[in-house]
């Protein structure tokens, strides 16, 4: 970490450099941290659990659903919230709750409160995610400043997510799984204090000032739980389930009425003309390009590693290193990429990174692992930079005020992109795949339909993310070379 000059930032003086925001920076990657390690270092831990707690498979899907779907359904509001009570407020606020959750893991005796403590962890994320970006991009004036400084705050993130599991069960060797959890304390604590101390009280005149919309409010949130549960109910049920098809006509007429209430009402929620705006529906568009592909390229390859090359899991971990290390690596050159392309050609170029790589595995996938290891470095370099850029447009297209609801946004959707992935994934898997897939030696007609369903869902996640990426490109093409 880079000496400090200063240890607090005054009000209304943006620092000129990195070094002088690194009490604030090192609170946002915290926070990243956080949410970059908290899923990863818990899956690992799911046998234990199960084991130690008694709990069914139901159950313990809903220890990392519980997190999910709260933190996606609540993100959105709670941008909203945070755009009109104070960014810094709402921030340390949900860190507090956050060093709470985690603590109460260490009285947990059943599955049931252990969901209950990650629903909670889950609330204090979506008060937390979107304001990392949010506080990060209002820190700074400078656009160079704020681009380094996202590409920073997501590479500690990254370097979590990649130590992830192996941490987790280096811990689970010598500690009880409560431990995996407790961590979150110590890192809760030190980003409210750095934030508390390091970021600078919001600016009255960059609050929103309008009167709540608590019926847009609990549309949206009803919207989005909803798709975050229906790719499950896919992937559980296949495409012929009527509890899936259900609850996808109730996202469908809740969506509905949440577009309807906001154009009717004098003081809407979201404002559907500057979500509408060319850099903001671009940059969603763009972010949700790269979460379907890195969602449901990661569940494929995952799969296909394990059960039809019969790799081990650790094996089958090694074998995902190359995306990791271009993710990690990656952050030197994104800098340098965006001064000389511009933020607008980044975006599409990154995209059509992405988009080569699903292609490059939808058609050679099934062949040599050369071929898989190309398609997770192409994913790997488009997100690394996308990831950045198109947070970047979307907060640059919105006015000051509404800067936490559009980086909820980009949260937002980037994780119903990604349950969408893992669906297409599942669904076609079930449609294709008539067998329970870990049963065991597959006969080569097995072998055969699996190897089908993985083409035909690769190829179609690649069509999915190239009209996302074609739109988000006319969307913002008359936009000038600075978008």
């Amino acid at each position: 970490m880079i000496l400090p000059t200063r240890s607090v930032l005054r009000p209304h003086q943006p620092p000129r450099s990195l070094r002088e925001a690194w009490l604030a920076l090192t609170g946002l990657s915290a926070v990243f941290l956080f949410e970059m390690l908290d899923t990863s270092i818990l899956n690992v831990a799911l046998p234990t659990i199960g084991r130690d707690l008694h709990a069914s498979t139901l159950a313990l899907s809903w220890v990392t659903n519980a997190y999910a779907v709260v933190l996606g359904g609540l993100m959105l509001v709670l941008g909203a919230v945070a755009d009109r009570v104070g960014r810094r407020r709402v921030m340390v606020v949900g860190l507090v709750l956050l060093g709470v959750a985690s603590l109460a893991t260490a009285f947990v005796t059943s599955a049931g409160e252990l969901v209950a403590v990650r629903a909670v962890t889950g609330l204090a994320a979506a008060m937390t995610t979107p304001g990392s970006m949010a506080l990060a991009f209002r820190l700074f004036d400078d656009e160079g400043l704020r681009v380094r400084a996202i590409t920073l705050i997501s590479t500690v993130g990254l370097v979590g997510l990649a130590v992830g599991a192996a941490t987790g069960g280096f811990v689970l060797a010598v500690a009880p799984w409560q431990i995996l959890l407790l961590v979150n304390v110590p890192v809760a604590a030190l980003a409210a204090v750095a934030i508390r101390l390091g970021v600078a009280p919001d600016d009255l005149s960059e609050r929103h000032s309008e009167p709540p919309d608590v019926a847009g409010g609990a549309l949206a949130t009803i919207t989005i739980v909803l798709a975050l549960v229906v790719p499950s109910l896919f992937v559980d049920g296949g495409a012929r389930s009527w509890a899936a098809w259900s609850a996808a006509v109730a996202t469908v007429v809740a969506a509905v009425l949440f577009v309807l209430r906001e154009r009717s009402t004098a003081h809407p929620m979201l404002d559907l003309a500057l979500v509408s705006r060319p850099l903001v529906a671009g940059g969603l568009a763009y972010k949700a390009a790269a979460g379907l592909a890195v969602a449901g390229l990661g569940y494929l390859v995952t799969l296909q590693l394990q059960l039809d090359r019969g790799w081990s899991p650790a094996h089958a971990a090694v074998g995902l290193l190359p995306q990791v290390a271009v993710l990690v690596a990656g952050a030197a050159f994104v800098g340098p990429f965006v001064r000389r392309v511009g933020l607008g050609r980044a975006a599409w170029l990154s995209s059509v990174a992405v988009v080569a790589g699903l292609a490059v595995y939808a058609l050679l996938g099934t062949g040599s692992y050369v071929w898989v290891a190309l398609s997770l470095v192409l994913v790997g370099a488009g997100l690394r930079v996308v990831g950045v850029v198109a947070g970047m447009n979307v907060l640059t297209g919105l006015p000051a005020e509404r800067t936490s609801v559009g980086a909820a946004l980009v949260d937002t959707a980037s994780q119903v992109a990604s349950a969408v992935g893992i669906a297409v994934g599942g669904t076609f898997l079930a449609a294709l795949f008539a067998d329970d897939l870990t049963s065991g030696a597959w006969t080569p007609a097995q072998t055969a339909d699996f190897r089908t369903a993985v083409a035909l869902a690769a190829a179609t996640l690649t069509v999915l993310a190239a009209a996302l990426v074609l739109w988000a490109f006319l969307r913002t093409r008359a936009t000038g070379p600075r978008a």
